[in-house]
């Protein structure tokens, strides 16, 4: 099983650059299953919109993950419990589902999104405990978790105590592709970021003025999605060959 998995689409730009780019990846990389992380996607970079979960559904995404701005639109709570949308798997308490089982030709997918607790939210349950006790009580031939953290020792923990329980762990929340594709040493296919899709020049999305006056002076106004090129990130991998690829594309 092949599945093309593109890293946080932050703001108009992130979706203008998805929706210009996906049928060409679909092309060059023939995934059998598209999932995109959406967290960031509305126009001030907080939740997603029924609009554009439609777009994707349209444009043949098969799952979309979530992470700690999955709340950041109001509406979603209208419709998620119908929607192909996995939110965190960790929140005590919350409308839809944090995981979704898609079904390929006589395969399955178990697809997981959580996140993590260090430097985001101590209030959650532990992502650790949440997917052991889901592995236990759902079953599939494959399973692919979106890993939403801050700490990238939180990442990698995650990803050894995992590997060889599931196919894939790739993280994402800090908007940077880090360089450490690799197979763990009991078969797990692992990325510590997919990076994100979105303004390349602003800082982790944001218009990057902003940001730098922020850790000048300690305060600095809302944060505005930066206007400047930009980029796709994503991840290719082959879930029965074991192999990982980076993607990285510029406009």
């Amino acid at each position: 099983m092949r599945i093309l998995f593109i890293g946080d689409v932050y703001g108009e730009p992130g979706r203008k650059i998805l929706m210009d780019n996906l049928e060409q990846l679909k092309s060059d990389y023939k995934p059998n299953i598209v999932i995109v992380n959406a967290e960031n996607s509305a126009n001030n970079g907080r939740g997603i919109t029924l609009r554009f979960y439609k777009e994707l559904m349209s444009a043949g995404v098969h799952s979309i993950t979530m992470g700690n701005h999955v709340w950041g639109q109001s509406d979603l709570v209208e419709y998620i419990d119908d929607s192909r949308i996995v939110r965190p798997l960790n929140f005590p308490k919350a409308p839809g589902k944090g995981y979704d089982i898609i079904k390929f030709n006589q395969s399955t997918l178990l697809v997981i999104n959580a996140l993590g607790r260090t430097f985001m939210n101590a209030n959650l349950e532990s992502p650790f405990f949440e997917i052991d006790h889901l592995l236990e009580t759902e079953k599939a031939d494959y399973v692919f978790i979106d890993f939403h953290a801050e700490a990238t020792s939180e990442k990698i923990a995650l990803g050894h105590y995992f590997d060889g329980r599931v196919d894939a762990i790739i993280g994402t929340h800090t908007h940077i592709q880090t360089a450490d594709n690799r197979v763990l040493p009991k078969g797990t296919l692992y990325l510590t970021d997919v990076g994100m899709t979105g303004p390349l020049d602003g800082v982790i999305g944001v218009d990057k003025d902003i940001v730098v006056n922020r850790f000048l002076f300690g305060h600095s106004p809302a944060n505005v999605v930066a206007n400047t090129r930009n980029q796709l990130n994503a991840v290719i991998l082959d879930l029965k060959k074991r192999t990982i690829e980076r993607i990285h594309i510029e406009d």
